[in-house]
C-alpha cells in the first residue's frame, strides 16, 4: 500500500510480463473461445470487496487462474467476430507505461499532450485533412460520432443550442443515413436532443451502399417542407458487409445542399493505406467530421478511437467553456502549453490513450500496417473464392473490405427458415467448440454467418481450418435433422 520498493516493483513486474508473454504466445494452441464456467461466474458476481490488502502474488495468481483462461478471444488467429483485432505487443506495453505516468490529458505542457497532437497530425495527413482541422482521441467510434455530430449541431442548426437547446428552433431538423449505418449514429442523434424521428433512412443498393439519388431527393424534399437538414452520415466500411458508400458523390450532394458530412470510417478508414482502397477512400478528405478506430484495423489495444473535424475553430467553439481572454494559444513555455484538448470534446479528465497509438504505429510503421491490411484483404478474397467454389456454401453478399458473409447450404432444408435455423445452430456449436469464432448478421431478413478479418496473425491455414469446422458441423446437423 504505497510503500513499494524498486526491487518489489521489478519482481512483480517480471511476473506480469511473464503472464503477458505466456498469454500472447500460447493463444494459437488454445481454443478461440472458452466461456466462463457458471460457478466461476457466480463467484465473480457474489464475492464482496476485500477488507484488507491482498498480496500482489495472490492477486496475480487469481488473475492467472480465473481471468486469463477465459478471454474474449480476439487475440486468436481464428477469431473473426464483429470488428475486433488482436493487440500489438508495443500497444500492450504502452498501456502499462501510460498508467505508470498517469497524466490527465485535458491539457498543459507535458509530453502526453504533444504525443496526442502528433498522433492527430499523423492521421490528419494520412486522411488528407487540412492544416486547419483538429481531432481528439476518444473511446471509440460511438464517442467519435457523438463528437462530430455535436459540432454539426453547433454549425448547422441555426440556433444557439449551447444556450437555449433546440427549443428555440423555428423548424424541425433532419439527419440522413442508410439502413446499414452503425447504431451509434442514432444514439448520438437521440442524445443530442434531436430524437430518432429526425432520422431519414436512405435506401441502399444491391451492394448495400447508400443510394445517392435517393439522398439528394430526401434533402430536396425536406428543404421544400421547411425542414432543416443537419448532417449526412456516410459509411466507409459497414459493419454488416464492409460496403463503402460513394463518398465523393455524397460529398458533392452535401455541398449542393449545404449539409454537414460525417463519415463513419471506424472500421474501413485504415484501408486507405492499401493499394486496392486508396482511391475509393480518398474522398474521406471531403468529410466535415470523421470517425476512425485505431483499435480496430490498426491493432491498437482498446480503447482508442479518433475523431477528426475539418474546422478546428468550430470544434472548439462547440465545446469550450474557457472565455476567449483566458484561452491559451500555443505557447510552448510555462504551464499552459497549447490550447487544451478538453476544449475540443466532452471529457475534461482524459487518459493517455495516445501512447499506445504512437507506439503501435511505430512498431509496424505505415508500410507494415499497409502490408498487414493488404494481407487481411487477400485472406478475405481467398475465403470468398473457396466459398464460391464449394457447392455446400453460399456467399450471401458482395464481399467488401475484409468482411465475408456466407452460410452453409443444406440441400435437404425445405425452406428459408430451415436454412436459417441450421446456420444458427451451426454458429453456436462453432463458437463453443473453440476451433474458430465467427459471428452473424441478417441481410434482407436472412440469417448469415459473418467473418471480419482484421487479424494480423491469421493465415490461409486458419481459413481452411475454419471452413473444415463449419462444414463438419453443418453436415452433422443436416444429417441429424433429416432423421
Amino acid at each position: 500500500m504505497g510503500d513499494w520498493t524498486r526491487e518489489e516493483i521489478q519482481r512483480i513486474g517480471y511476473l506480469v510480463v511473464d503472464l503477458i508473454a505466456d498469454h500472447l504466445s500460447t493463444l494459437p494452441d488454445e481454443p478461440v473461445f472458452h466461456p466462463v464456467p457458471p460457478e466461476l461466474a457466480r463467484q465473480f458476481l457474489t464475492t464482496p470487496p476485500p477488507l484488507t490488502p491482498v498480496p500482489a502474488d495472490d492477486i496475480l495468481r487469481a488473475f492467472e487462474e480465473t481471468i486469463e483462461p477465459y478471454p474474449f478471444g480476439n487475440g486468436h488467429p481464428r477469431f473473426w467476430g464483429w470488428v475486433n483485432s488482436p493487440p500489438a505487443v508495443m500497444g500492450v506495453f504502452a498501456d502499462a507505461l501510460a498508467a505508470a505516468m498517469n497524466p490527465s490529458c485535458a491539457g498543459g505542457n507535458h509530453a502526453a499532450i504533444y504525443v496526442e497532437r502528433q498522433v492527430i497530425n499523423w492521421f490528419r495527413d494520412m486522411l488528407g485533412f487540412p492544416d486547419g482541422s483538429m481531432g481528439l482521441l476518444v473511446s471509440g467510434g460511438s464517442m467519435a460520432t457523438m463528437t462530430g455530430l455535436a459540432v454539426a449541431r453547433h454549425v448547422k442548426s441555426g440556433v444557439d443550442a449551447r444556450v437555449n437547446g433546440l427549443r428555440s428552433a423555428p423548424r424541425p431538423f433532419a439527419f440522413y443515413m442508410s439502413s446499414e449505418a452503425h447504431g451509434c449514429a442514432r444514439k448520438a442523434i437521440e442524445l443530442l436532443g434531436f430524437g430518432s424521428a429526425a432520422i431519414r433512412t436512405i435506401p441502399i443498393s444491391a451492394s448495400y451502399r447508400m443510394k445517392v439519388d435517393a439522398l439528394d431527393a430526401a434533402l430536396a424534399a425536406d428543404r421544400a417542407n421547411n425542414v432543416q437538414p443537419i448532417a449526412v452520415i456516410a459509411t466507409a466500411g459497414t459493419t454488416n458487409t464492409g460496403a463503402i458508400d460513394d463518398l465523393e458523390a455524397i460529398a458533392e450532394v452535401c455541398r449542393q445542399h449545404n449539409v454537414w458530412l460525417h463519415v463513419d470510417a471506424a472500421y474501413g478508414g485504415p484501408a486507405i493505406l492499401s493499394d486496392d482502397y486508396s482511391e475509393p477512400l480518398a474522398a474521406l478528405a471531403c468529410a466535415d467530421s470523421l470517425a476512425l478506430d485505431p483499435h480496430k484495423w490498426l491493432f491498437v489495444p482498446v480503447e482508442a478511437g479518433l475523431v477528426l473535424v475539418r474546422d478546428a475553430e468550430a470544434m472548439r467553439s462547440a465545446f469550450s467553456l474557457v472565455p476567449p481572454y483566458l484561452r491559451t494559444d500555443g505557447s510552448s513555455t510555462g504551464v499552459g502549453g497549447p490550447p487544451w484538448l478538453s476544449e475540443y470534446g466532452f471529457q475534461q479528465t482524459r487518459g493517455f490513450r495516445a501512447l499506445k497509438v504512437w507506439m503501435t504505429m511505430q512498431e509496424f510503421g505505415l508500410n507494415g500496417l499497409k502490408a498487414a491490411i493488404e494481407d487481411n484483404l487477400a485472406l478475405a478474397r481467398y475465403l470468398a473464392d473457396r466459398l464460391r467454389s464449394a457447392p455446400d456454401f453460399g456467399v450471401m453478399a458482395p464481399p467488401d473490405l475484409s468482411v465475408v458473409c456466407f452460410r452453409f447450404l443444406d440441400p435437404s432444408a425445405p425452406d428459408e427458415p430451415s436454412q436459417a435455423s441450421l446456420n444458427r445452430r451451426l454458429l453456436d456449436r462453432l463458437q463453443l467448440g473453440g476451433e474458430a469464432f465467427l459471428t452473424s448478421t441478417e441481410l434482407g431478413g436472412r440469417f448469415v454467418l459473418r467473418a471480419c478479418i482484421v487479424n494480423h496473425r491469421s493465415t490461409r491455414d486458419d481459413i481452411d481450418r475454419m471452413l473444415d469446422a463449419v462444414r463438419a458441423i453443418g453436415r452433422d446437423l443436416a444429417s441429424g435433422s433429416s432423421l
